[in-house]
């Protein structure tokens, strides 16, 4: 089963357990987050919304929130002795797909745990 979402002017297709990098959104790291615009609902039988599918959501769980790559915007006039220099980096919140539920289901799966850091014993 697959579904096509919109999120930040954009359109994701994913499957459970895809981890995917979208435009930040609020949530702590460690959250269920339901994305409630879904476009498409493939599987045997897929549905298309006009323009979104009626109760369907995915539930994604936040990983992390980071900045993308400097993009730097460089502009020059020949001869006018004239140049700007702008820099931004985005925003940018990693998601992993946890389940697409359809028919206003809730979540069912959590939060998974986070793995435990072995200290090295000292011999």
């Amino acid at each position: 089963m697959f579904a096509v979402i919109k999120t930040g002017g954009r359109q994701y297709r994913v499957v459970p357990n895809d981890v995917l990098e979208i435009g930040k959104i609020a949530g702590e790291v460690g959250t269920i987050v339901q994305l409630g615009e879904v476009l498409v609902v493939g599987g045997d039988t897929p549905v298309l919304g006009t323009p979104t599918v009626a109760g369907a959501s995915v539930a994604a769980e936040v990983l992390d929130h980071k900045r993308g790559p400097k993009v730097i915007a460089f502009k020059k006039r020949r001869r006018k002795n004239s140049r700007r220099k702008r820099g931004y980096r985005d925003e940018i919140t990693v998601l992993r797909v946890t389940e697409i539920l359809t028919d206003n289901a809730k979540p069912s799966i959590g939060p998974r745990p986070k793995k435990e850091k072995v200290a090295a014993s000292a011999a």
